[in-house]
C-alpha cells in the first residue's frame, strides 16, 4: 500500500501557531522533509517530537524527488515542512507535489500558518479579489514585473526582502503614482508585528528615514479600489 505525502504548515513566528492536527502528523509520520534540519529540529524539540528529519530544499529538490516518490510508492509516509509557513508558497514543495500527483500518490495539505492572509486582512484593502505575486524578480524581469501590474484591478500581495523593500516602494510609486495606497506588513505573528499604511510616497519616505526590518509582505490597492476611492 502506497504511503502519503502530507504538507504541514509551521509557525511563521509565534510557536503556538501550530494546530493539534499538525502536531499529530509530525509525531506519527515516518520521516519529515525540511529546509534546514537545525531550524526544524528546534521546532520539534519545542513540540517534544522525536522524528527523522531529511533535508529537502531548493538546492536538492530536483535530485531527490524521484527517490522520495519511490519511497512513497513503497509505503513510506512523509511530512513536508519548511522553515516557516505553508510548504509550496514561495518555498520548496511544488515539484514533489506535482510528481506525487502524476504517480497517483495521495497528497494531503493541512491548513495553518501563513503571513499572506493576515497581512491581507490587516491591510484594510479589499480581500474579495486579490492576486498573490510571490517575490518580485531580483534583477532580470523586474521592470517587466511592475509594468504588467500597471492596470491590475485586484489587491496585489507580494513578499519582499527588507534589503529591497525601499526599491520596491520606489518602483510601486513610479508604476501606480504617489496617491496609490499601500501597506508594509512586518513580522506577522511575531513580537514586533507592525502595519505601515499610507500612500506609496509616504511609505517610501518612512523606509528612507528608518529602514524596514524583518519579514515583509507588501500590499498595494488595486486599480478598481483606487478609482472608487478617488471618486468618493
Amino acid at each position: 500500500m502506497a504511503g502519503k505525502l502530507t504538507l504541514v504548515p509551521t509557525p511563521i513566528g509565534n510557536l503556538d501557531d501550530i494546530t493539534l492536527r499538525a502536531i499529530k502528523v509530525l509525531g506519527e509520520t515516518d520521516a519529515i522533509l525540511c529546509e534546514d534540519t537545525r531550524h526544524s529540529g528546534k521546532l520539534l524539540a519545542h513540540l517534544s517530537i522525536s522524528n527523522k528529519l531529511q533535508p529537502f530544499h531548493q538546492h536538492n529538490e530536483h535530485k531527490v524527488t524521484d527517490r522520495l516518490v519511490s519511497d512513497l510508492q513503497a509505503g513510506t509516509n512523509y511530512a513536508l515542512i519548511t522553515d516557516a509557513g505553508t510548504p509550496g508558497i514561495s518555498d520548496p514543495g511544488f515539484l514533489l507535489v506535482r510528481a506525487c500527483i502524476e504517480a497517483n500518490i495521495q497528497v494531503e495539505v493541512l491548513p495553518g500558518a501563513t503571513a499572506i492572509i493576515p497581512a491581507l486582512v490587516g491591510s484594510g484593502f479589499s480581500s474579495e479579489k486579490y492576486v498573490y505575486l510571490g517575490f518580485p524578480p531580483q534583477k532580470k524581469g523586474r521592470q517587466t514585473f511592475w509594468k504588467e501590474l500597471a492596470d491590475e484591478a485586484k489587491t496585489m500581495v507580494m513578499c519582499e526582502s527588507p534589503h529591497r523593500i525601499n526599491k520596491a516602494l520606489k518602483e510601486a510609486l513610479e508604476t501606480f503614482g504617489a496617491k496609490r495606497h499601500a501597506c508594509v506588513a512586518r513580522e506577522i505573528s511575531k513580537l514586533y508585528e507592525n502595519y505601515h499604511r499610507g500612500t506609496t510616497q509616504e511609505l517610501l519616505s518612512i523606509g528612507k528615514e528608518k529602514a524596514y526590518k524583518g519579514e515583509i509582505v507588501l500590499l498595494i490597492e488595486g486599480k478598481n479600489q483606487f478609482e472608487k476611492r478617488m471618486k468618493a
